[in-house]
């Protein structure tokens, strides 16, 4: 037999287990199907998404570690004023429904928003930032009587440490979602929010806002509720 021969016959059965095998693994393992790549991207989340998430999740472990310095220094103070004595709740309760409220109106922001309609999604967005600065107002003002009647400050006792830190902390994270919302709406009058385009930014940013809302109804459980109980339960 000729060498030619016996080099078409190696080649001939190499090509059906050698070439022709690795390409068919090849082809069978390496290869993404659209859908397998739709439902990839369909469990992954956004960036903004998961950034917004942990910054919540980071915020709330602040939160939780002033509220329990809050309740676990609550009724030792050996001087005056104490919570019972100078907390008013019906001005605090108007302020909590005023910023309660403005989590309806950023929804109502959010659909108008989708449905294309800037007019009314303005309208709305302003409804949310004066609804949350009649709430720092509000408390700006009860900090003044404070101060200005029972010369509570954050330094004259347990009380008004734990209180003007837990309820500051908290005035400090609406400041900085009033500041949000108002650069939100003067771009919208500038023309530079679009409901498709932006859609999905805002929604992340009413993200924050409802969390400074849910906070504040465990800051003021915390505060003008349990902590403003006196020891023993009396008047």
């Amino acid at each position: 037999m000729s060498s030619a021969a016996i080099r078409q016959g190696a080649g001939g059965a190499g090509a059906p287990g050698g070439a022709g095998a690795l390409g068919g693994a090849g082809a069978r393992g390496g290869a993404i199907t659209p859908g397998g790549a739709a439902r990839d991207a369909a469990w992954r989340p956004s960036r903004g998404r998961l950034g917004m998430a942990c910054l919540i999740f980071s915020e709330s472990a602040f939160f939780c570690a002033f509220i329990v310095a809050y309740l676990f220094y609550a009724g030792r103070d050996r001087s005056g004023p104490t919570p019972w004595q100078v907390l008013e709740l019906p001005p605090v309760i108007v302020n909590s429904v005023a910023l309660l409220s403005s989590s309806v109106t950023i929804v109502f922001a959010l659909a108008a928003l989708r449905r294309g309609s800037v007019n009314l999604f303005r309208g709305w967005m302003l409804a949310t930032i004066l609804l949350g600065a009649y709430f720092l107002y509000g408390t700006g003002a009860e900090w003044a009587g404070l101060l200005r009647d029972h010369q509570l400050t954050i330094a004259t006792n347990l009380f008004g440490t734990t209180f003007y830190s837990l309820v500051g902390f908290h005035a400090f994270h609406v400041t900085v979602g009033l500041l949000l919302l108002s650069l939100t709406l003067v771009l919208s009058l500038l023309g530079h929010v679009h409901p498709q385009r932006d859609h999905g930014r805002i929604d992340l940013l009413s993200w924050y806002w409802h969390f400074v809302d849910v906070v504040w109804i465990f800051v003021f459980t915390t505060v003008y509720v349990v902590g403003r109980q006196p020891p023993g339960g009396g008047s």
